[in-house]
């Protein structure tokens, strides 16, 4: 299959996990833009963060490698500027790459390959938040807490809400400067737009609250808590055990984040008819996706940081009825897939650019056009968490129906999916065949963990050093800043007026021939 030069749009969305939405099943949440996107569009019924934290997965994301390989471990690790991300590829081809919102990217590189960022980040980019695995016991006041589920309700204004109506409006900006320039230059863009809901805190606008009533708000399905050490661990982290919540608590939760779900979806449909607005739809592949769940009180965790669907299953959703006929794919794919495959949709269909670093995913193009055999396919999807709440490297396999969970220093997890959609039922002591499979697959593909287990220490120790001596004195942000030069916005006195009102009007008047 060919391409035409596609524009391509990527809606990220914040810690919305797949579960939530009705073309993965729910029937609560209010999503018509989703719903339309997904029966029109290819809809992957297993996909993966590969791994089930902010900075790390979004890493991934755009590189295609695993973070062990990158070193972006956490929520503090400098994303290094040599890393190749699709941003690099997609402008090796000729794409205009345009970053509008969240990234979490650390470190003073704030670009990563895109040609123009929009807005600045809503979270720091600094070291101040790197975990500490030998003080496990200290829990930090960065870490998250409690309070977003305790104080969950309806609200006029917050944080998240100023952030992602300066993306939107950003966002939908640029896509009418887009569309202006098109007849003056042909590059095709690759536009990511990435809000910061559905994110705790659990609040949300009230209309937005107000499109659910407490009667339509559905509770977890599985409420007994999680007694594998890990879990125990992250209830430790977010403070479970120091500010135990409510059943009204956790309704009200729920609902904020159903209402947060609704406003992802309104962005989403903006952003619709935007393209729609400057002709741009037509060839515009739109890719919805999020950079990892949520678990909204499953297993009686909060969050992400595990590898139990809630937390670890996203959406992705690729929409472009020219070029892909609807249809689900079931076999397990992961954020690592979507640099190969955006780097071969830009090349007409085919990797027409040498990898310069291995890349752990693998294209998707095949799914989309229909041409993948998903019954016969046993590569598995890999998965690693070496952030706060762990004490060493946590790593996860999904292969067909099975979900495999293995650290050095806890019991192994096994789930059959298919059976056991809830994993409530670990059932590694009764497959020894399966399990060693999957263990010898992992020192194939991880080695000794152990040597892991000490880059990430090292890695910690280095950044609470570095930071620690960063505070001292004056303070130079990496935290990126918008450049924004009025002197040549909208009307002024060294433009010709009818000039430039001809220019910004869209779609243009047809010149009089008389």
């Amino acid at each position: 299959m060919r391409f035409r030069s596609p524009n391509i749009l990527i809606l990220m969305a914040d810690q919305l996990t797949a579960g939530i939405l009705r073309t993965y099943g729910n029937r609560v949440s209010k999503t018509p833009h989703i719903d339309a996107l997904a029966s029109n569009g290819v809809v992957f019924n297993s996909a993966y963060c590969n791994s089930p934290l902010c900075a790390p997965s979004r890493a991934v994301f755009m590189t295609g490698r695993l973070p062990s390989t990158t070193g972006v471990y956490d929520n503090a690790a400098e994303f290094a500027s040599q890393s190749p991300t699709f941003a690099h590829y997609l402008r090796h081809t000729g794409y205009r790459t345009i970053l509008a919102g969240k990234m979490h990217f650390c470190g003073p590189d704030q670009l990563h390959g895109f040609e123009e960022r929009l807005t600045t980040d809503i979270y720091p980019a600094d070291y101040g938040w790197t975990p500490d695995w030998t003080r496990f016991d200290h829990r930090p006041e960065w870490y998250h807490n409690m309070d977003s589920v305790s104080q969950a309700g309806p609200c006029a204004r917050t944080n998240q809400l100023d952030f992602d109506e300066e993306v939107a409006a950003a966002a939908r900006q640029r896509l009418f400067d887009l569309a202006r320039l098109q007849k003056h230059q042909t590059r095709p863009f690759c536009l990511v737009v990435s809000f910061t809901h559905p994110h705790d805190p659990f609040t949300i606008h009230e209309p937005y609250w107000n499109r659910y009533t407490d009667d339509e708000i559905d509770m977890p399905q599985v409420s007994q808590p999680a007694l594998d050490a890990h879990s125990q661990r992250i209830r430790h982290v977010i403070g479970m055990n120091m500010q135990p919540v409510t059943t009204a608590q956790i309704h009200a939760a729920r609902r904020a984040y159903y209402g947060a779900v609704s406003y992802i979806d309104d962005q989403l449909g903006a952003l619709q008819q935007t393209l729609n607005d400057t002709k741009l739809a037509d060839n515009t592949i739109i890719i919805l996706l999020s950079d990892h769940g949520e678990m909204l009180g499953e297993h009686g965790l909060w969050y992400k940081m595990n590898f139990f669907e809630g937390a670890s299953r996203i959406p992705m959703i690729v929409h472009c009825p020219q070029y892909f006929r609807p249809r689900r794919v079931q076999q397990p794919v992961s954020l690592a897939d979507v640099l190969p495959t955006l780097v071969e949709l830009a090349g007409n269909g085919q990797q027409t650019t040498e990898y310069i670093t291995p890349i752990d995913g693998h294209s998707l193009l095949s799914h989309l056009s229909g041409t993948n055999d998903d019954s016969n396919n046993e590569t598995a999807v890999k998965c690693e968490y070496l952030a706060e709440g762990a004490i060493a490297p946590i790593v996860m396999l999904r292969r067909n129906r099975f979900k495999f969970i293995h650290s050095p220093v806890d019991a192994d997890q096994l789930f059959d999916l298919e059976n056991d959609p809830n994993e409530t039922h670990n059932i590694a002591d009764e497959q020894n065949d399966l399990v060693s499979d999957f263990r010898s697959e992992i020192y194939h593909h991880w080695g000794d963990l152990q040597l892991l287990h000490e880059q990430v220490l090292a890695s910690q120790r280095r950044r609470r050093f570095v930071a620690k001596a960063l505070a001292i004195g004056t303070h130079n942000a990496w935290d990126w800043q918008p450049v924004r030069d009025a002197r040549n916005m909208y009307i002024r006195s060294h433009m010709a007026l009818d000039d430039i009102e001809a220019m910004a009007r869209f779609p243009p008047v047809p010149k009089s021939t008389n």
